[in-house]
């Protein structure tokens, strides 16, 4: 199993030419597979550390020379990316670390002018015994997979993709932030490079992961942030691809966003495109709303994106005896809600201190004591700072 695993620096090269023996056989991730069409590009990887990338070994030890005391949620340079093709004859090929720099794309690549591309968000945290941890890297695999399959884009498999980030981040490991400073995002691309010209999928893939050290979303714990809710403004419509990481969905909502924050507030909130009555996401987070100790979270339908925080906090929740559901949540609840939050890769749980609904700002209370305590169950488990019961974390070493 790959939870609870320890993997050490020097892991950086990986053979798998028979990977039909997958650790991941339980009936959830069977039921992922993709269709026989595409299932044979995604069935070989002999993956290697690149020359370039022996030459400056000494890289990955020590800090890097930057204040961690100031980092934001702005990209850093740092050492290595990995890079991996897909070839025309129907397999990922010469995956390895490569210097991070710009990256060429044909002006014809389908990317570009199709838009066929998705995006995973990870983070790793340093423990104070030097090691790191990652949070269940193979459910951003498993996520990407699927999504690949309705964007018509072949995948790497679980196991390739786990082993992936495992040598990306060690490789860049003086970029983690000291424990409590941040944390390292991680970035997996997915997408269409090849060229095209008609409608059609790309003839060549690249699966790219690049990583960047990030501060702490708040300091000092938990900040309340104020949300609007937009009506004339849908993430996602049924039968599109709302569930999934897809590039395209990211810049359809900056316009929204940005007219929120120029009138004070944080982020949107987004309700159903049909009746226009439901809840469904925050820009880049699931939303959770509380009331009388029962938690309500939008069911995943199609529109709505199956975080990996949201099903963790979901977990959590119910493990400390909360009783949650996954439902329809009418935009009226929030109007008497106790407590309403959001989840996501890079914020972890936010509480939310008001929304704002035609015209009218409900405010919640400041103590927000759900949120602090599954905030505070996630966090300390994602830092290594409590017991992984729930065999969640991979350990680098």
């Amino acid at each position: 199993m790959l939870n609870g695993v320890v993997f050490s620096r020097t892991t950086y090269a990986i053979h798998h030419q028979n990977l039909g023996q997958s650790q991941f056989s339980s009936s959830s991730l069977k039921t992922a597979q993709l269709p026989t069409k595409h299932r044979r590009y995604a069935t070989r990887i002999k993956a290697t550390q690149s020359s370039d990338a022996h030459s400056h070994d000494g890289e990955t030890s020590g800090l890097a020379d930057i204040s961690w005391e100031n980092l934001g949620f702005n990209p850093v340079t740092t050492d290595f990316m990995y890079v991996m093709k897909f070839s025309g004859d129907g397999e990922f090929f010469s995956g390895g670390l490569q210097r991070f720099g710009n990256i060429e794309l044909n002006p014809a690549s389908c990317v570009l002018n199709y838009g066929q591309g998705i995006i995973e968000g990870m983070k790793a945290h340093k423990k104070h015994d030097n090691s790191i941890l990652l949070f269940r890297p193979e459910e951003n695999g498993l996520r990407m997979k699927i999504g690949a399959d309705r964007m018509c884009m072949p995948a790497p498999t679980i196991e390739q993709f786990v082993e992936a980030v495992k040598i990306t981040v060690l490789a860049n490991r003086r970029w983690v932030p000291p424990p409590h400073k941040g944390f390292l995002h991680i970035r997996p691309l997915l997408m269409g490079t090849g060229p095209v010209l008609s409608l059609t999928p790309a003839p060549e893939f690249t699966f790219l992961i690049f990583v960047t050290p990030v501060g702490n979303y708040f300091e000092g714990g938990l900040k309340q942030i104020n949300l609007v809710v937009k009506e004339e403004i849908h993430r996602a419509v049924p039968g599109g691809v709302g569930s999934v990481k897809a590039i395209g969905n990211y810049a359809m909502v900056l316009k929204a966003l940005i007219e929120a924050k120029a009138d004070g507030f944080s982020e949107v909130l987004y309700l159903d495109s049909v009746y226009n009555k439901y809840l469904e996401e925050v820009s880049t987070a699931n939303i959770f709303v509380v009331k009388d100790r029962i938690i309500s979270t939008p069911v995943l339908g199609g529109t709505i994106l199956p975080g990996i925080t949201r099903k963790s906090i979901i977990e959590i929740a119910r493990s400390q005896g909360f009783q949650v559901e996954e439902r329809l949540v009418s935009v009226e609840e929030l109007l008497d809600a106790d407590e309403v939050f959001y989840t996501g890769n890079a914020i972890c749980l936010l509480p939310v201190g008001s929304i704002t609904y035609m015209g009218r700002r409900v405010l919640y209370g400041e103590t927000s004591e759900v949120s602090q305590q599954l905030y505070s169950a996630l966090s300390n488990l994602q830092m290594g700072l409590t017991e992984d019961q729930m065999g969640w974390t991979v350990v680098l070493e």
